[in-house]
């Protein structure tokens, strides 16, 4: 069934808006060219989107022959948009404007067993921080993601899985910052949202069936079937620190002991264990996931007897989860993410795809992850953004 003319002239502008969000400022005639539209179409699809304030005319083509050409661009100020990357220790706040440009972030500690504030009270004071950096209002922000390890149980509303969040388990939590918070506010799992990341910047872009493996507080993996993020039925798929797995005690009551197999055999804190093990007395101190990265770096960078082994015996642990997965998922791809993955850098990764191909018939390439700076936080903008931008660039209404 053909279009009506104003559903036409909505879908030609989308698409020359997503043109210059991706190239940059464009002219009249490049944006004719990349959309197949005649030049006088273009002009009328850029008076159009001029007029309702989603484009602005900036600067001139130089250095080309003939006359210069009036270069166009999404206006920034059109959409704002807000992510939060919760952790035990800190909330981690950014605003973005419509373009993706971070404009204003704002870190808020939360240390503590209990919180010292109740949570409504922490994220309105973390997103108010950014916020204000930013040079804006709390009303300007159209739309707002907070990223927290587990996940929102839809049926509950409850969080599950990240027991060690304290204060955000409350079954009236999300009532309680739906009526605090004056924009759309949506929920989505840490490791989920550095997947999104990854998808839109990073080692996924252009690929629907992958799986990300997350190594740095926690180990955990997120699942994009199809082009989009697959969740599970209470939110909880991809949460495999608690698979069980050989070469680990099988531990039984997983939630209760806030542990599983996976986890106690390849996570963060079993890297400094691991070292002991093998007879290494230079371990660094501090927290565990920031000493299992050194470890990794040092071994992956430092060729000794010691530091190849523990690589080696760190990769087929990685590899004896991941068989698990990609023999279920036959992914395309596996994104190696988090600190004491990414640490490895292409070592590592090479070392764990050998194994992978032992231990499993199907057989995805391996990437290291390409987001590296709160790849949490720019999923939730990214996933923010997304949102905002099909709600303000649709001029079908």
């Amino acid at each position: 069934m053909a279009g009506t003319p104003r559903t036409l002239r909505a879908m030609n502008d989308r698409a020359a808006l997503d043109l210059l969000l991706e190239h940059g400022p464009l002219s009249r005639t490049r944006i004719g060219k990349l959309t197949g539209l005649s030049k006088p179409t273009a002009s009328q699809l850029l008076a159009r989107l001029e007029a309702s304030g989603l484009v602005l005319a900036t600067g001139t083509t130089e250095g080309r022959p003939g006359p210069n050409a009036q270069l166009y661009e999404v206006d920034s100020t059109a959409a704002y948009a807000a992510g939060l990357d919760v952790t035990p220790e800190r909330i981690l706040a950014a605003v973005a404007d419509i373009t993706g440009r971070t404009i204003g972030s704002f870190e808020l500690p939360t240390p503590g067993r209990r919180p010292a504030q109740p949570v409504v009270q922490q994220v309105t004071d973390a997103l108010d921080g950014a916020v204000k950096a930013a040079g804006l209002a709390r009303g300007d922000v159209h739309r707002l993601v907070i990223g927290t390890p587990g996940a929102f149980d839809p049926g509950t509303g409850r969080l599950r899985y990240a027991s060690h969040l304290p204060g955000w388990h409350t079954p009236a939590l999300l009532g309680e910052l739906a009526a605090a918070l004056p924009m759309p506010v949506e929920y989505e799992n840490d490791v989920n949202l550095v997947a999104v990341a990854e998808q839109r910047l990073g080692a996924a872009r252009g690929h629907e069936d992958f799986v990300l493996l997350w190594n740095e507080g926690g180990l955990g993996a997120a699942l994009v079937l199809g082009g989009r993020l697959h969740r599970g039925w209470t939110g909880g798929a991809g949460e495999v620190g608690f698979l069980p797995v050989p070469g680990a005690p099988l531990v039984r009551q997983v939630r209760k002991a806030n542990s599983g197999g996976y986890q106690e055999l390849a996570g963060s804190q079993a890297i400094p264990h691991l070292a002991r093990e093998l007879g290494m007395t230079d371990i660094p101190s501090g927290p565990y996931a920031e000493v299992a990265a050194a470890l990794v770096e040092r071994a992956a960078t430092e060729d000794t007897v010691l530091n190849r082994l523990l690589l080696e015996t760190y990769a087929t642990r990685l590899a004896t989860g991941l068989a698990s997965l990609v023999s279920v998922l036959d992914p395309e791809l596996v994104v190696l993410s988090g600190a004491s993955l990414t640490a490895g850098g292409d070592t590592l990764r090479a070392l764990v795809q050998a194994e992978l191909e032992e231990l499993a018939a199907s057989r995805p390439r391996l990437v290291v992850g390409d987001v590296h700076e709160h790849p949490v936080l720019r999923g939730a903008l990214e996933s923010a953004l997304a949102a905002t931008r099909d709600e303000v660039f649709d001029t079908s209404r």
